[in-house]
């Protein structure tokens, strides 16, 4: 709640820095670890894009050792932010809680509920692409899955923050209703 004090054009420039390196350092990783691959020929990819949970599947042999290293590196890469993101949430959350106004709570609280919700439907659908490839052989689940993960998600992303408008929350009661 203190975002104005501790955000600053130096920190936000470091934080990008940070970010894009991590992003370059997993990327690489995964190169590093498709390009050790055989793959047959004339093989196709059954997805819209070239990922490597995808290559693995299509690889000539199973190396065991490619699928711990891919959930080795999705729990770095990904449980280091959600656990950054749940430790927030309890500082926020612990901080909303001794706000004495009822109406202060209220709208602490929506503004943190459509940002939770983003973050649930990204998170949600990102482990199901990442972990059900490799549970689930099937491509069609997979493909549809992946196409909510990386153009459905970030089309919500406006839609729900909207929607603490009250003007946009009033014309939804009225289009629900209309339906039904």
């Amino acid at each position: 709640l203190h975002y104005l004090v501790i955000m600053n054009p130096r920190l936000c420039g470091l934080m990008i820095l940070v970010s894009f390196f991590i992003s370059l350092l997993d990327s690489q990783l995964h190169n590093l670890m498709v390009s050790q691959l055989t793959f047959f020929i004339d093989m196709e990819i059954p997805h819209f894009f070239c990922d490597p949970s995808q290559l693995l599947n299509l690889a000539c042999f199973e190396i065991p050792t490619n699928n711990i290293l891919m959930y080795l590196f999705a729990a770095i890469f990904g449980g280091i932010p959600v656990s950054g993101i749940l430790f927030s949430y309890y500082k926020i959350i612990s901080s909303i809680l001794r706000v004495p106004s009822s109406g202060g709570k209220y709208k602490a609280f929506s503004t943190c509920g459509s940002h939770l919700s983003i973050v649930c439907l990204f998170y949600g659908t990102g482990l199901g692409v990442y972990l059900s490839s490799a549970v689930s052989h099937s491509p069609r689940k997979d493909a549809v899955v992946s196409v909510i993960y990386t153009a459905v998600t970030p089309m919500m992303n406006p839609f729900i923050y909207s929607l603490r408008n009250r003007d946009i929350k009033r014309a939804m009661k009225r289009l629900f209703r209309k339906i039904a």
